[in-house]
């Protein structure tokens, strides 16, 4: 997995520096932000529904394309894999973090 995201970042990196005629990375990046995030958020709102539907199939899709649209927002705003990946480390480390919810009564 990890060579497949890391593969598809160059790519998207690739096609960031280089636009090729009919790229959909490239429409994106030329729509810039406001269409990479409105793409984000639809592709999280149909994973949601992927996973609600339970279908892996579905799902699968699905995740695969939030992941990819999140890959061009990660180029968009200058944020390396390896950025994400010692946040990542850093979290592992944690134990007993816990965030403490309030209850609310739903009988009032």
């Amino acid at each position: 997995m990890n060579d497949a995201l890391k593969s598809l970042y160059e790519t998207v990196v690739s096609r960031k520096e280089n636009h090729e005629e009919g790229s959909y990375t490239g429409y994106l990046f030329d729509k810039g932000l406001d269409k990479i995030l409105k793409k984000c958020g639809e592709e999280c709102a149909e994973t949601i529904i992927a996973a609600k539907n339970g279908s892996k199939e579905e799902l699968v899709c699905e995740v695969s394309d939030l992941l990819y649209h999140l890959t061009v927002l990660l180029v968009e705003q200058g944020v390396s894999l390896a950025d994400v990946e010692t946040e990542l480390h850093k979290r592992s480390g944690k134990t007993g973090n816990l965030k403490q919810f309030h209850e609310v009564d739903k009988n009032s």
